[in-house]
């Protein structure tokens, strides 16, 4: 087992989310080295928050994106080099405020990249402030009488947006993250895990989630109205059963693929122009 550590030391809160996520991936990574995937072949891909610290505690290749771009970055690595298994982690903040469009348009061209996304549904770094997933009513630093607005469903977006793989984990369920995380990297396209990740600083919903998640059971994945039921079961308010699991999976050309296509075409076409002048 290789054991990932790093020199650098852990600032996260006592009691974080995070430290699951970070078990998990870890035991994720190891089993895809175990089953042939090269250590020096996986890259991790961070945003800006306490989310993306991960990647200064795990010993694999890694790259720090700006706010809201790291899905960007991870695009452009995944192109040039089609070989790296490409995995992006960033919180709510980054995906679903400054950084949605391109969210919205990786799953859209189905970039072969995998979206981990931490949400523990408010800005933690900067102390507690409102984002796209927090609940109506939040209040926080910028809210501090309440959030009028409802919040989105990221999952719904990403079938809106024709993703290939969708999943939602959560934090505390390590065993059940590190299966979600191993079947996204397997999945040929682009893969997006939703883990709902407590903040114990600054929206503790601890509690609420180890009463009310649970590990669906979906016996199709690839038919959109099974994981359309199971995505509008919980509308991330501060009620309800929160269901687990693979919701959707179909594969589909990827991005890199069709360009790869293009540039071995457009390579031809040179050549064929070439022949009668040489």
């Amino acid at each position: 087992m290789e054991k990932l550590e790093t020199y650098c030391p852990n600032t996260w809160c006592p009691g974080c989310g995070n430290f699951g996520i970070l078990q998990a991936v870890k035991d994720a990574v190891n089993s895809l080295i175990e089953s042939g995937t090269p250590k020096e072949k996986i890259i991790l891909v961070a945003d800006i928050g306490c989310n993306s610290k991960i990647v200064d505690y795990l010993g694999l290749n890694s790259f720090y994106g700006l706010h809201g771009r790291s899905i960007a970055a991870a695009e452009g690595i995944k192109l040039a080099n089609p070989d790296l298994t490409v995995l992006v982690f960033l919180g709510d903040g980054a995906a679903l405020d400054e950084g949605i469009s391109h969210l919205i348009h990786s799953a859209k061209r189905n970039s072969n990249i995998k979206v981990i996304l931490h949400n523990n549904r408010l800005f933690a770094l900067t102390t507690g402030q409102f984002t796209a997933v927090s609940p109506k009513g939040f209040k926080g630093k910028s809210t501090p009488e309440g959030s009028v607005e409802d919040p989105i469903n990221p999952l719904e977006l990403m079938m809106a947006s024709n993703a290939g793989f969708i999943a939602r984990s959560y934090a505390l369920r390590v065993q059940h993250l590190k299966n979600m995380i191993i079947e996204a990297v397997n999945h040929k396209g682009f893969s997006f895990v939703e883990v709902l990740e407590p903040c114990v600083s600054f929206f503790n919903n601890m509690q609420f989630y180890n009463e009310n998640v649970y590990e669906a059971v979906n016996d199709d994945p690839s038919s959109k109205e099974k994981a359309m039921g199971l995505i509008k079961e919980w509308n991330y308010a501060a009620e309800g059963k929160v269901p687990l699991g693979l919701f959707y999976k179909v594969e589909k050309p990827t991005y890199e693929d069709q360009m790869g296509r293009v540039e071995e075409n457009k390579e031809a076409d040179i050549m064929e122009c070439l022949k009668d002048h040489i």
